[in-house]
């Protein structure tokens, strides 16, 4: 452990869905660990992401994006895990979209209206305003909805005024020592990193809707010094969408197949065969006892 570090704590990083919350966790980490799309519920868990620095050691959590609806489990299970990070949180990072203000960002102001920790407004993708003028007044009107601790606004996508964002994170971190090597980086395994990998090449070829409607599960995973075997099951929740995600011929599922391959290779640095299995279990984004079978927890 690091005696040096004097300050350490966990920093939720919050928002609606699609806002841009696990580009920037990316972002500060210098490294891809939350899958993106620009489809909204991409992230579907908190995930840690622990950077380490000379002076300080920030736990970050991407958590999904806070839903107005509740329809279904999923929606719930979602909203559950949001608002269990800022219970946990010793520093809010409000993320918002700076073209537009939506009725599900209010949603997430009332939550943080009612706690007593300091929150960062980060005011996002800066890089699509025509007129930077346009944030002056943007930011004086933001003032009056929540006494923040910061304002900064920021592009994770282009990765502008990202270290001013977190040095003012580090500044409001409680005192304390190193909570987690200095070498690790996230408390996710393998297993549910090559998962997430899987999910974000089906989000890629899939349209509309249908990405929701899927989860992976490893069923095998098996090591050698040259070569790691996967099996996994794409889980879906009608025979239609298991058609569509195949393909015809099972082109499609190959293309998925090919392009999570590949990534698995590089971040396994080793060979892959991969093998992908699609099936249906009916309804399970709206059951609760099958959201937990499959990991949802």
């Amino acid at each position: 452990m690091n005696e040096a570090i004097e300050k350490s704590g966990y920093v939720a990083i919050i928002g609606r869905p699609n806002v841009g919350k696990s580009t920037l966790l990316n972002c500060l980490l210098g490294e891809k660990l939350s899958i993106t799309s620009p489809k909204p519920q991409t992230t579907r868990w908190q995930i840690l992401g622990i950077k380490t620095l000379p002076q300080a050691q920030i736990i970050y959590m991407d958590t999904p994006g806070v839903h107005k609806s509740e329809k279904r489990a999923m929606n719930r299970y979602m909203n559950r895990i949001a608002n269990a990070v800022l219970i946990d949180a010793d520093v809010i990072v409000f993320m918002i979209d700076a073209t537009k203000w939506h009725s599900e960002d209010e949603l997430v102001l009332k939550k943080l209206a009612s706690l007593s920790k300091p929150v960062i407004l980060a005011i996002n993708k800066i890089d699509r305003l025509k007129d930077k003028a346009l944030l002056l007044p943007l930011i004086e009107k933001l003032k009056d909805k929540l006494t923040f601790a910061q304002i900064v606004p920021i592009s994770a996508l282009e990765v502008q005024n990202i270290p001013a964002l977190e040095d003012e994170i580090i500044k409001l971190l409680p005192e304390g020592p190193q909570l987690y090597p200095e070498d690790q980086i996230t408390d996710k395994g393998v297993r549910f990193h090559i998962a997430e990998v899987i999910r974000e090449k089906l989000i890629q070829a899939t349209e509309e809707e249908l990405p929701y409607a899927t989860t992976i599960e490893i069923e095998q995973f098996e090591e050698s010094d040259k070569l790691v075997e996967i099996g996994a099951v794409i889980w879906v929740e009608r025979q239609g969408q298991k058609v569509i995600i195949i393909g015809k011929k099972g082109a499609k599922l190959k293309k998925i197949g090919i392009q999570a391959r590949r990534e698995i290779e590089k971040y396994l640095d080793r060979k892959v065969f991969l093998r992908l299995w699609v099936k249906v279990k009916e309804d399970w984004t709206d059951n609760e006892k099958a959201l937990r079978s499959l990991g949802y927890e």
